[in-house]
């Protein structure tokens, strides 16, 4: 029996039940209730560390990660377009999906690394904040265009005031301002509890996995090698980055698995309203049928002993 994290089988119970079409699903309010706490929680939890570590993000750090949020949807764009030959509104669907990042994904290597008491940056939350909106935007771009018919002035605001950065940004600076001993009064909640809802959040992302299933029988072979083929080459260039930065072996586990997660909140919400002709069904299925699931049993384990190797 494989030695998985107890929360990684809440998502292979959830996969099980759903392809079984067993009648188990949570309710939207629950299931609304426990992804907003868990964005608060990694929020929280990053704004304790920073109020501890009162050293700011180096301006190289901040422009190299931003940097890498525009620079990685090119590639999974060319492979997608070239390669998968994809229709062009489904190509950039997949860059913007693949260049952005997942909150899930994250929440699933900070407990990671906590149960293996290994430390990292207490700025990593910042980071998905940094990689989530370029990529979106890259992969408009190679949809649309620089002339393209896009109302960017509601895709901007449905970006940075989407419900992902707006909580985890809103946690980070509550988290900052209380510092460790003001926030140890909802410490219960959202310290105590992460890896209780953590488990519960998984259970539901296993059910919508299984529902993607049928789009995955669908289109073949050629997304489920673009869903664990990509993701390992971006986590190498997100751990090089990493190394490059000079991050802990923790902060590079961190950085390589965000580069090598898929946005399945904020991509989809962006595309659908700048390239509505785009096949939702498509992206959404290489990112939680494939990568999420490779992600979170083999690929953080794999991007932690590429850290541990880089750092020497």
């Amino acid at each position: 029996m494989p030695q998985l994290d107890p929360v990684i089988w809440f998502f292979v119970l959830g996969v099980a039940a759903g392809a079984a079409r067993a009648d188990l699903r949570l309710p939207g309010a629950i299931y609304e209730f426990v992804s907003t706490v868990l964005l608060l929680a990694i929020g929280l939890k990053g704004g304790v560390e920073l109020a501890r570590d009162t050293g700011a993000m180096p301006i190289t750090e901040l422009g190299s990660i931003l940097l890498l949020g525009f620079v990685l949807p090119l590639p999974a764009f060319a492979i997608a377009y070239y390669v998968g030959r994809l229709a062009r509104a489904d190509a950039a669907s997949l860059a913007a999906h693949y260049g952005s990042v997942s909150v899930g994904t994250f929440a699933v290597v900070v407990s990671y690394l906590a149960t293996r008491d290994i430390a990292f940056e207490a700025r990593a939350p910042v980071w998905v904040v940094l990689l989530e909106v370029p990529a979106i935007l890259a992969g408009i771009l190679l949809a649309r265009g620089l002339s393209g018919d896009v109302a960017w002035r509601h895709l901007m605001r449905e970006l940075f005031l989407g419900r992902s950065i707006v909580l985890l940004l809103g946690g980070l600076a509550i988290g900052w301002l209380a510092g460790p001993e003001g926030s140890s009064s909802i410490q219960p909640l959202f310290f105590d509890l992460f890896k209780g809802i953590l488990a519960l959040f998984l259970l539901e992302m296993g059910l919508i996995a299984a529902a993607q299933l049928p789009t995955l029988r669908h289109h073949g072979l050629f997304i489920v090698l673009f869903g664990v083929a990509v993701p390992v080459a971006f986590a190498i260039v997100g751990a090089g980055l990493g190394q490059v930065l000079g991050l802990s072996p923790g902060g590079i586990t961190v950085l390589a698995t965000l580069a090598a997660s898929a946005s399945y909140i904020a991509a989809p919400a962006a595309i659908r309203t700048a390239v509505p002709e785009a096949n939702p069904a498509l992206s959404l299925t290489a990112a939680l049928a494939v990568t999420f699931p490779f992600n979170i049993v083999v690929g953080i384990p794999l991007y932690e002993r590429i850290a541990v190797a880089l750092a020497g």
